[in-house]
């Protein structure tokens, strides 16, 4: 799932100008053109719902203080959906005051009925603080009198803030995109552009500090496409950090390797020394281990008992801030605490148990061929530890803050990633593991549906999900029966539910089973009615109708799909040609088809099955794998037709 970093390189290096030409003079903070307010939408990406207008940032380097960065945002607002960015989040290290944002001004603008510019001040009362954990918060604000065709405006100095990776491209288009970097000559930075587009580069001395300018203008937003591991992966981008620096004529390497990043993590009071911690066992898990001899009882008794006993309280990381000890007896934590605990109580269990660092989809793709910097480690990448059991060369990834995944099943979060497995040196047990499951997403559908002579089918189905399918469906089941007709049946078109129940939701040994008790009308064209045999498969619409792709895609695991059908004809009425059984099969093999069609005294059945054989499908391997699904979604959605028999 990684970018050939030669490739990228190559691609960079192709797109990168050494700009000569001269940078375009941005407006200063609160001096707008009314072209800007009279906008109604962007010139190069249509269907914008907002632009950001500059977006325009320094990063200097302060001697003897650190690192500040000042930035400007200036917003147009296209529609209602774009009022969101009027919400704004500034995040921040407030762990020893380490980091703060300063000097924090914002402003919305707007036409008035004569045309005149009108400009909102944000209130400083209106502006708050907001703790996320015990080493992060947040400023939050909300600019005043945001309206479709508003600009917004802010401005604000991050404060002790470190180096970042900076994103030219956004969830929504950007006019013009700047990042400087001011820093001393005596300190070596080094960037990597992750661009698909051109960018200018300016370098300038003043004194004895370096000064880099990176740009990029009408950069189209990177919109959600289906099945994605992560947005930021495929966004446009500048890679930053320190190698290294200069004093006194000596240099100072600061580029750090994967082995003394393990080293230190274990030697760090909230992390390694916590899994050396003596977790006292209860008397009832003691109980429940007592006669158990099979080591994968034990995990799984050891993992359940965690997951029913300790409670999440929302915040995600890799650390145990509070300690491990203190989390057991609250019986609540952070993910890191759980799962450092559940670390400690499988070794305690004699199992070969380590935390191993991972990285969810959501927070974004590991660089393994980056450990970091001594100043920014590469544990950084990551955003929540595990525990990672080996038996008899079998591997278990369990994550005990999530109380629906089952132990045979690698959190799906995480499916197809790099986790890093956190152990002593001297024992060589740690290092990379590829994060795969060989078990299914697997949905058995059986539909049994009579049709009337007004046109219309009743019917019940019987759905069963089984491992992935059964953790992706589970939570909406659990949040009643509208949001699972929303999620899983409105695809369905004119399918009214007349009665929803689920069995199984507590027990993850067996498959979630989803009883649907229906109706739908069929869609008719004369003497001729017309019905499809894919009903809530879940793949009754094809998301891949876009002709061009920017990212993989990304499943997470393989498929398997069973449609069966009997539908009774009503008496009277007689079955068009029938389809002919096919067998459609992907030139690489990955993804088979079959489908077949038996009529009989009045009853019509079908059944359609798909097998996925790849988690995910390269970019590069887009137009081919869109063609098969094309012919994949016309053949499994075919109508079958039905008439009144002639006289």
């Amino acid at each position: 799932m990684k970018k050939s970093t030669l490739l990228t390189l190559l691609l960079s290096a192709a797109l990168f100008s050494t700009a000569q030409k001269k940078e375009p003079e941005l407006p200063t903070f609160g001096k707008v053109e009314k072209a800007e307010l009279e906008m109604k939408e962007c010139s190069f990406d249509e269907k914008a719902e907002a632009l950001i207008l500059v977006d325009d940032a320094q990063l200097e380097y302060i001697i003897g203080s650190g690192l500040d960065m000042k930035r400007r945002i200036r917003i147009k607002i296209l529609s209602d959906k774009g009022l969101e960015w009027a919400n704004v989040h500034l995040e921040y290290v407030s762990q020893n005051n380490d980091q703060g944002i300063t000097g924090l001004e914002a402003q919305t603008y707007n036409l008035d009925d004569n045309g005149n510019i009108i400009i909102t001040k944000l209130e400083k009362k209106l502006v708050y603080d907001k703790k996320l954990n015990k080493r992060r918060s947040e400023k939050v604000f909300t600019l005043p009198g945001v309206k479709v065709g508003s600009v917004i405006e802010y401005k604000y100095k991050h404060v002790g803030m470190g180096l970042i990776d900076w994103y030219f491209q956004r969830s929504i288009p950007v006019k013009y995109s700047r990042f400087k970097m001011d820093f001393p000559e005596e300190i070596e930075m080094h960037v990597t552009p992750r661009v698909s587009r051109k960018y200018e580069q300016k370098k300038e001395t003043s004194g004895r500090r370096v000064i880099n300018t990176y740009s990029m203008a009408e950069v189209p937003s990177f919109r959600d496409e289906p099945f994605i591991i992560n947005e930021d992966f495929y966004r446009d981008r500048l890679e930053t950090k320190v190698k290294g620096y200069t004093v006194d004529g000596r240099y100072y390497n600061r580029v750090a390797n994967w082995l003394q990043v393990i080293k230190a993590l274990m030697e760090d009071e909230d992390f390694g020394v916590q899994i050396k911690k003596n977790i006292p066992r209860t008397a009832d898990l003691d109980a429940k281990l007592k006669n158990m001899t099979q080591p994968y009882d034990r995990m799984k008794t050891i993992y359940k008992y965690v997951q029913e006993n300790m409670q999440w309280n929302e915040y995600v990381g890799i650390w145990a801030l509070d300690g491990v000890k203190a989390a057991w007896k609250d019986k609540k934590g952070t993910s890191g605490e759980i799962n450092l605990i559940l670390v400690n109580l499988l070794k305690d269990a004699k199992l070969n148990a380590h935390p191993v660092l991972v990285s969810t989809h959501d927070n974004g793709v590991v660089n393994t061929l980056d450990a970091g910097t001594f100043d920014w480690p590469g544990y950084q990448q990551f955003n929540k530890v595990m525990a990672f059991v080996e038996i008899d060369g079998k591997e278990y990834v369990l994550d005990a803050s999530q109380k629906e995944t089952p132990a045979h099943l690698v959190p799906a979060e995480i499916l197809e990633t790099q986790g890093l497995v956190i152990e002593k040196i001297e024992t060589y047990e740690w290092g990379w593991r590829q994060l795969s499951n060989q078990n299914l997403s697997r949905n058995m559908i059986l539909i049994n549906g009579k049709i009337d002579e007004a046109g219309k089918m009743t019917g019940e189905a019987t759905i069963s999900s089984y491992d992935y399918a059964r953790l992706s469906r589970l939570p909406v089941a659990r949040k009643g029966k509208e949001k699972y007709i929303e999620k899983y049946v409105s695809a369905n078109q004119g399918m009214t539910v007349d009665d929803i129940s689920f069995t199984n939701l507590d027990n993850d040994s067996l498959p979630l089973v989803q009883h649907i008790k229906f109706n739908q009308p069929l869609n008719s064209s004369g003497e001729y009615s017309y019905f499809s045999s894919n009903i809530l498969s879940g793949l009754e619409k094809n998301p891949f109708v876009a002709d061009q792709r920017h990212s993989d895609v990304f499943f997470g695991t393989n498929q398997a799909y069973v449609i069966i059908g009997n539908f009774n004809i009503p008496e009277g009425y007689e079955l068009e040609a029938l389809p002919k059984n096919i067998k459609l099969i992907m030139p690489d093999t990955s993804i088979v088809m079959t489908r077949m069609a038996q009529f009989s005294n009045g009853i019509l059945m079908t059944k359609i099955q798909v097998d996925f054989k790849r988690p995910y499908y390269p970019a590069s391997q887009y137009a081919e794998f869109q063609e098969f699904y094309k012919n994949l979604f016309d053949l499994i959605n075919e109508q079958f037709v039905i008439r009144k028999k002639k006289a």
